[in-house]
């Protein structure tokens, strides 16, 4: 049961998507749409509040998924965010892309243990190990970034049934042959905001909400991304 107020966004892989939770009445709305976030984002939010009859100031908290991702859409992701929660003071809570498509298995489908990826180019994925506790996702570990072909025993716990789940499983169906015990679900490959509520709620209710100012992306893998960029090194 979700008690807060919340507008959450994801635009930090292919899929732009979020969600209004407003006096127990859920708006979402999901659709990959890979180069076109900076465009769509801020219509489709004014489009979910006018559908729930309600205004920014109304909300109690506004979640993002804070990456790992691609470059730009971590940033488009925080932006948004912090642009409304300066426009607000509304606190802000940053929630794993990697964590919400583990959500995501666990609401849908019951799992409590599920190693979430995406794929992070560059022949590498963002990998982490979650497992349910009090019906939220905890990562277990560190998420990190890495060649598939190095997943081994060291990060899968093979006495454990679990699930995988994302675009790096996706990408790198050979990674999880070796683990008998791990099942991929095809249908969890990008995050989905509504699968932050729970994890914005119980943040936000625990008083880990951040100003605006604080609201910071997780990249996973800052050394490789910023040497991209001009003038970085």
């Amino acid at each position: 049961m979700i008690k807060s107020n919340i507008l959450a966004l994801d635009a930090s892989t292919e899929a732009l998507s979020l969600v209004l939770h407003y006096q127990g009445k859920t708006f979402h709305h999901f659709e990959e749409c890979p180069q076109q976030h900076s465009q769509k984002i801020l219509p489709l939010i004014d489009e979910l509040l006018n559908k729930a009859n309600c205004k920014l100031k109304d909300l109690d908290v506004i979640g993002f998924g804070q990456g790992p991702g691609s470059f730009t859409g971590v940033r488009i992701s925080v932006a948004i965010a912090q642009g409304l929660g300066y426009s607000t003071n509304l606190p802000l809570v940053g929630v794993s892309t990697l964590a919400v498509m583990a959500q995501q298995a666990f609401e849908q489908f019951g799992d409590e243990v599920v190693y979430s990826s995406i794929d992070a180019r560059m022949g590498e994925i963002y990998f982490a190990q979650y497992q349910v506790n009090n019906n939220l996702m905890t990562l277990r570990g560190e998420e990190r970034v890495f060649k598939p072909e190095l997943l081994d025993a060291s990060l899968i716990d093979t006495n454990k049934t679990a699930t995988g789940v994302g675009t790096g499983f996706k990408s790198y169906p050979d990674a999880l042959t070796t683990f008998t015990n791990v099942s991929v679900h095809p249908e969890i490959t990008l995050p989905d905001a509504q699968y932050m509520l729970a994890l914005v709620d119980a943040q936000y209710l625990a008083g880990n909400g951040v100003k605006a100012s604080d609201a910071q992306p997780k990249y996973v893998r800052d050394t490789v991304t910023w040497k991209k960029l001009p003038g970085r090194e």
